[in-house]
């Protein structure tokens, strides 16, 4: 019997195909390096999927969210529906949960969020993790094409979004229920917890990776192909998983009803008060070519094909703190951006040398959105009561076409994100 062969998926940005290749061929079975706009004729005899760890899309939007959208995605939701394997680490991860083939295969359920804890009297953010961390199969041994191993593994962590949530009440149940919720993180000794010193991306009931419910999708985000050995059983389960069903041996195939979930809620946004004093919202644009800009813009083309899109920077923040805060060069740079200030119905644009604003009719067209991420760690850099966010100018596009979840959640992920339409009358 010939060795299953894995298709390596590489999108642009993703940088962890070398190592991933490495650790497939390792364990028993043949690597192939696959563009994303490779011919898929070349994908006829494969057996299964990695997606690898990295940047797509340089994380643009949100990590993972533009590669989720691309049509390659489709392909491979069809081939995992056909029984194949597919597994996304970290960064491939992030693609599956975007794009609804983790958890369920049923749409956009959860969100591999910026990395957030919880401190006695606040959200904290840590920045990018790069450190060893412990997991522990918490899923029955033959659940899933990845999971038949025992003990603990110490595999290193790379990641800025790594954090599982969801805003799905019934979501957690659910995946208990079915036995999804795969690996956690655990402290040497195999306990789990989600204290910080265990879980350090605040990931939910301290949650590594799920599978989705036939058991032949798996979303981890920690890396066991880079620890030099130490990972060798997760790709020795997937090898023997996929020989099984070669042999005609399968493990039961869980299917779940299909649902339509309407995730993202538009709220409307009006000019909002922070204690007793108005508060000023400023919108940062680049001047340079906005690259990130671009790229969403082009996603959400898919959908609606005449959008143009513009975006900006967004700070809301009390009237005395405007001037220290344009004069942070972390905040705000002249030499490549621009920043219009909004109070009420009058709009403003700042003069970085006279350290001063000239009124402006406005800097607004078509619908504004405005994503802020939950927890806005990033706002107690500034002041209490400040928020800070992505805003969004849509133009070319009709009430009924805003309206659209696909379209939506290229802007906002609902688990992770509240998105609102400013009112500008």
């Amino acid at each position: 019997m010939r060795k299953p062969i894995v298709a390596v998926v590489s999108f642009p940005g993703s940088n962890g195909e070398v190592e991933s290749m490495r650790i497939v061929r390792k364990t028993g079975m043949e690597a192939m390096f696959f563009r994303w706009n490779d011919d898929r004729g070349k994908l006829k005899d494969v057996d299964g999927y990695f997606v690898p760890g990295g940047f797509s899309y340089e994380d643009r939007g949100r990590s993972g969210m533009v590669a989720a959208r691309d049509n390659l995605m489709e392909f491979i939701d069809s081939e995992a529906e056909s029984g194949k394997v597919v597994i996304g680490i970290c960064n491939g991860a992030q693609i599956l949960v975007e794009s609804g083939l983790i958890p369920n295969g049923d749409g956009l359920r959860m969100s591999l969020a910026r990395n957030a804890v919880r401190t006695p009297d606040r959200a904290k953010e840590p920045p990018f993790l790069s450190e060893w961390i412990w997991i522990t199969r918490s899923c029955a041994k033959d659940r899933c094409a990845t999971s038949w191993w025992d003990g603990v593994m110490k595999i290193p962590i790379a990641h800025g979004e790594g954090r599982f949530t969801t805003r799905d009440a019934e979501l957690i149940n659910e995946l208990k229920k079915n036995d999804q919720i795969a690996f956690s993180y655990c402290n040497g000794n195999g306990d789990v917890s989600d204290d910080p010193e265990v879980t350090p991306n605040g990931s939910l009931h301290a949650i590594a990776g799920i599978c989705n419910p036939a058991g032949n999708v798996i979303a981890l985000m920690p890396h066991p192909e880079r620890a030099q050995g130490g990972g060798d059983m997760y790709f020795e389960s997937m090898r023997r998983w996929m020989e099984k069903r070669k042999s005609g041996k399968r493990g039961q195939k869980r299917q779940m009803a299909q649902k339509e979930y309407a995730n993202v809620v538009l709220r409307d946004r009006v000019h909002l008060p922070i204690g007793s004093t108005a508060n000023v919202e400023i919108f940062i644009e680049t001047l340079i070519v906005n690259n990130e800009e671009r790229t969403v813009e082009k996603a959400a083309r898919r959908i609606i094909p005449a959008l143009a899109l513009k975006q900006w920077k967004y700070l809301s923040v009390e009237e005395g703190a405007v001037g220290n805060i344009m004069s942070d060069l972390t905040v705000f740079n002249s030499n490549k951006e621009r920043a219009f200030l909004r109070r009420g119905k009058l709009f403003s644009q700042w003069d970085h040398d006279s350290k001063s604003e000239a009124a402006i009719s406005s800097f607004f067209a078509g619908t504004v959105l405005i994503r802020r991420d939950i927890p806005d760690a990033f706002c107690s850099a500034f002041m209490n009561g400040a928020e800070t966010g992505t805003a969004y100018g849509i133009e070319n596009i009709s009430e009924q076409e805003l309206c659209s979840n696909r379209l939506l959640e290229i802007f906002a992920n609902p688990h992770a994100s509240t998105l609102e339409r400013l009112i500008l009358k």
